[in-house]
């Protein structure tokens, strides 16, 4: 009897003891993440919000710009630039789920984010550069069929297939956005919450505190999908050059002005994504991963609207024509 009161007055003192380990375990988990951004001096800092911000507003400017001016002029509504304003009003999105928190920064002394708000900022992002990619390959097709098959390019690419083709763009989008934060946000972090910057996934699963071999699995497999989806636009313009190669007429051969923009806005993008997450060593290096992101957070975002409108002949008259009909109303 008194050996069994012993073994029992252990078990309770182990169970106790693993219940204290529990409580101590979860109370070290992270409710909330530090923004670290840029460290530089205050003055620097300064400097570096008004670029930031000037930058942010080209890019509401131009993007909201080139949203009505396609919704606007008539000469417009074609499968091109209907892809093109919905790709503006992701490049709008992303950059708004970034900028304002990535400004706050700057000027405040509170560089916190709670867990939720980080996870919702991260589907976001994840959700509209996910779809963006989608989208520009969609964009690839669009110049393939319009060039290669002109015979077949209004039943190829009609008004409910490029509707469909952008949704597709959104589902997939969507489907990569939720297996990316669902992985990431599954891991603990405990005791480390700083980040770096806002959009990098390497970054929180660098801080988490478990086993972090299949997210980083996950993460590869979802990079491979950039080569994928580079390989469909490469053998699409690789059609589209032998297409132009055959064309005797510069005539025929100007038809294709308008695959150099798409061809510039596909380098900046999946160039950067692809040295942000496809690149050997890329969880190691944040210094190098915080530049890139600026570059593809911002930077691009910015030069799209411009690479269209100052490389477009189309777009550039179809601006007039509205500045014009402004003018002439008034």
């Amino acid at each position: 009897m008194l050996a069994f009161d012993r073994k029992r007055k252990k078990d309770l003192l182990e169970f106790g003891c693993s219940m204290g380990v529990e409580l101590n375990r979860n109370s070290s988990e992270v409710t909330e993440f530090i923004l670290l951004g840029f460290r530089t001096a205050s003055d620097i800092q300064i400097i570096s919000f008004l670029f930031f911000l000037l930058v942010y507003m080209v890019i509401v400017v131009g993007n909201i710009s080139m949203i009505i001016v396609i919704r606007m002029d008539s000469r417009l509504h074609t499968p091109m630039y209907f892809f093109l304003r919905n790709l503006s009003y992701l490049d709008l999105c992303y950059s708004t789920v970034i900028a304002p928190k990535a400004l706050a920064t700057f000027l405040s002394k509170d560089k916190k984010i709670s867990y939720n708000g980080r996870a919702a900022q991260f589907f976001s992002f994840a959700l509209c550069v996910g779809t963006e990619g989608f989208l520009l390959a969609v964009m690839a097709y669009d110049r393939f069929s319009a060039i290669c098959s002109p015979f077949l390019y209004p039943v190829r690419m009609s008004q409910q297939v490029c509707v469909h083709l952008v949704i597709g763009s959104y589902i997939c989008g969507g489907i990569n956005s939720m297996v990316q934060t669902g992985f990431t946000f599954s891991l603990r972090f405990c005791g480390e919450n700083r980040l770096d910057h806002f959009c990098d996934v390497p970054a929180l699963i660098k801080i988490s505190c478990v086993d972090r071999s299949v997210n980083e699995m996950v993460l590869f497999i979802l990079s491979s999908l950039i080569i994928v989806t580079t390989s469909v636009i490469l053998v699409s313009y690789a059609y589209i050059l032998s297409t132009v190669l055959k064309i005797p007429s510069p005539h025929g051969r100007g038809k294709t002005s308008t695959c150099s923009p798409h061809i510039t806005l596909v380098s900046l993008f999946y160039g950067t994504v692809f040295f942000m997450y496809a690149q050997p060593g890329a969880i190691s290096s944040p210094e190098k991963s915080k530049i890139i992101a600026v570059f593809y957070t911002l930077i691009i975002p910015m030069l799209n609207p411009l690479i269209y409108s100052l490389r477009n002949k189309e777009v550039k008259n179809a601006v007039k024509r509205v500045l014009l009909r402004k003018v002439s109303f008034h």
